[in-house]
């Protein structure tokens, strides 16, 4: 048994070393201090290359080393297991290739790695945790300073969002914060990249829909609440008063308290408000009536049955409704940027005009071909490309929920099985380089497909004084999934870098089906390159926009402590889901090293 297998284990061990021979010029690039990690990554890759299943149970059942945690020292785990199969057999099997790391220096590397690019791990555990700023965090320094004390690692700034004046209020409230707290912080800015969006919609009119509060027998609980303000002149509304309706100046200006304002809604439905209060130019009035207005409509200030001023509403909210998809459906992805429209139909009923909308990426009209897939608004509705003409992209819905598909704008576009030749980098990621250089520790890089795109970002950021800084590569894209090898070579050429595993928009990419698989490849590869993870998309999400986690929730918050960071989405209870994940995390510690389980004295009492 022992003696069979050894050409297994020699095998693996000449392919490790073959693909590292290899890639000796890429090696040459890489920063002498990495060169054992790129190695280790080629060992692995070379190991990987052959299904192994049969000889780990040969192994385990033997009581030596499956390799089932072989990813942070690859060669050490293969002479080792060798070594002790050499001498149960007396045979003797040459010296073993010296390994670039072993069981003690390949976990030390990522361990460094990790503190370098992200800060050193906290008191109680080892993986950090990284948040997304909302737009309020360039507001509200409490914000920041709560989280930092219920256990954020890294501020997370989306430059998708805000602008830099936030940018810049955001770091000096964690400045501030820091100082007051005790406790450092690294901050990340992800560039927007080309991500490819639906475009606008087209209004379908003017509305304002007002609804008090009710009960389940639909009794007032309490009446609805606007702000009349001036067209010419709109004054902001108090807190908790979502519902603003201008109207012109000289009807508020006679208006007093106990007034009524009287309408015809967009129904037909004879309404009214009564006027409760004057602040300013504006007032606030309440009614206990739906009223749906239009955009100008007429009203009259009545005052003891008598109509002593007139006035027009407006201007109102545009109203845009998603367009409505279903299978066989045809969807039209236009080029030129006109708005989004539902398909026209004529008197029998017959489609005179498809369901179009607009793509924001122009490279989409140039690469996408006849037969590949696309899918829309996070993969809740699929379609496959039937033409493409340069201008139009006709997409034949093939799949939505049972009740259809609602899209929407500003929702994602993917395209999995086209190949993109396109920089990762836009002009507007080149501009916000320029206004984050100073500010961040480190740049995350959205929707890069190959390692070109790693080279032109280091390129930008020497340029910008930035050399220094941390680069997080977004794992968003099957492109980026399958080029992650060379990716990671790539990559350790100008650390620190680290990878997040993006798994919303890989999970579309790659199919649900498939994301679990994905994500623990990506794991394994990174951790034989020794490179950090940041686990990212959705952890706790219900908590944070909730406040309760379910229990999925927390089995993949759970899944998150294999990774050596993980993101949080901004939501309304976000300090308390801080707090909650740094206490899964901190439990976790005990348990388990990466994949490894750590057999801790068990919690539970001893039997009786």
């Amino acid at each position: 048994m022992f003696e069979r297998l050894i050409p297994s284990l020699m095998l693996l061990r000449d392919e490790a070393l073959r693909l590292e021979q290899s890639f000796d010029e890429e090696l040459a690039q890489i920063e002498p201090v990495f060169r054992a990690s790129a190695r280790n990554l080629l060992h692995y890759m070379g190991v990987r290359r052959h299904d192994i299943r049969n000889l780990q149970r040969d192994l385990a059942s033997l009581g030596l080393s499956s390799l089932g945690v072989l990813e942070a020292h690859v060669l050490a785990s293969l002479n080792a297991v060798l070594g002790v199969l050499g001498q149960l057999t007396h045979r003797e099997l040459g010296p073993a290739p010296d390994a670039p790391v072993d069981f003690r220096t390949g976990p030390l590397l990522l361990r460094d790695h990790t503190r370098t690019l992200l800060g050193p791990e906290s008191n109680n555990r080892q993986v950090r945790i990284m948040v997304t700023m909302p737009s309020e965090a360039a507001t509200n320094p409490q914000l920041v300073r709560d989280l930092l004390m219920a256990g954020m690692d890294i501020m997370r700034i989306n430059c998708a969002h805000d602008g830099p004046e936030a940018w810049r209020a955001m770091v000096d409230n964690l400045r501030r914060a820091e100082r007051e707290v005790g406790r450092s912080c690294r901050i990340q800015a992800d560039l927007g990249g080309p991500k490819l969006r639906t475009g606008p919609l087209e209004a379908a009119g003017r509305l304002l829909k007002i609804r008090p509060k009710r009960d389940y027998l639909a009794r007032v609980q309490s009446p609805a609440l606007v702000w009349l303000t001036p067209s010419d002149a709109p004054e902001a509304a108090p807190e908790g008063v979502s519902l603003i309706m201008p109207v012109d100046s000289a009807l508020l200006e006679a208006a007093q308290a106990g007034d009524e304002i009287r309408l015809v809604d967009g129904r037909g439905r004879n309404r009214h408000l009564r006027i409760i209060s004057r602040q300013g130019d504006s007032h606030l009035v309440e009614t206990d009536q739906v009223i749906y207005v239009l955009d100008r409509t007429q009203i009259d200030l009545v005052r003891d049955q008598a109509i002593i001023a007139n006035g027009v509403i407006g201007p109102l909210p545009e109203v845009v409704l998603p367009l409505t998809l279903f299978p066989n459906d045809t969807l039209l992805l236009t080029r030129d940027p006109e708005p989004g429209r539902d398909a026209e139909q004529d008197e029998s009923g017959a489609v005179i005009a498809p369901t179009q909308i607009h793509c924001t990426l122009a490279a989409a009209f140039e690469s996408v071909r006849p037969g590949e897939h696309v899918w829309l608004d996070d993969g809740k509705i699929g379609g496959l490309v039937k033409a493409n003409d340069g201008k139009i992209i006709t997409v034949q819905i093939t799949y939505t929920g049972p009740n259809g598909g609602r899209l929407r704008s500003e929702k994602g576009i993917n395209f999995p099985d086209t190949h993109f030749e396109m920089s990762a980098l836009t002009d507007k990621d080149i501009v916000d380089l320029g206004e984050v250089v100073g500010l961040v520790d480190m740049v995350a890089l959205s929707f890069l497909r190959g390692p070109e795109d790693i080279l032109l970002l280091e390129d930008h950021l020497h340029r910008l004084g930035g050399g220094h800084l941390g680069i997080v590569l977004k794992i968003e894209n099957r492109q980026a999934f399958e080029n992650l090898p060379r990716i990671l070579l790539a990559s350790l050429r100008s650390p620190p870098v680290g990878v997040m595993v993006a798994r919303g928009d890989l999970a579309v990419e790659v199919g649900f089906e498939r994301l679990s698989e994905v994500q623990e490849e990506i794991l394994w590869l990174c951790e034989a390159a020794h490179v950090p993870v940041i686990w990212a998309t959705q952890i706790l999400e219900g908590m944070a926009k909730k406040g309760a986690p379910s229990r999925a929730e927390v089995s993949d918050a759970v899944m998150s402590s294999r990774a050596e960071c993980a993101m949080l989405n901004k939501g309304p209870y976000i300090t308390e889901t801080v707090q909650f994940l740094s206490g899964i995390l901190s439990r976790m510690d005990t348990h388990q090293d990466k994949r490894k389980a750590m057999l801790r004295r068990l919690s539970i009492a001893e039997m009786k």
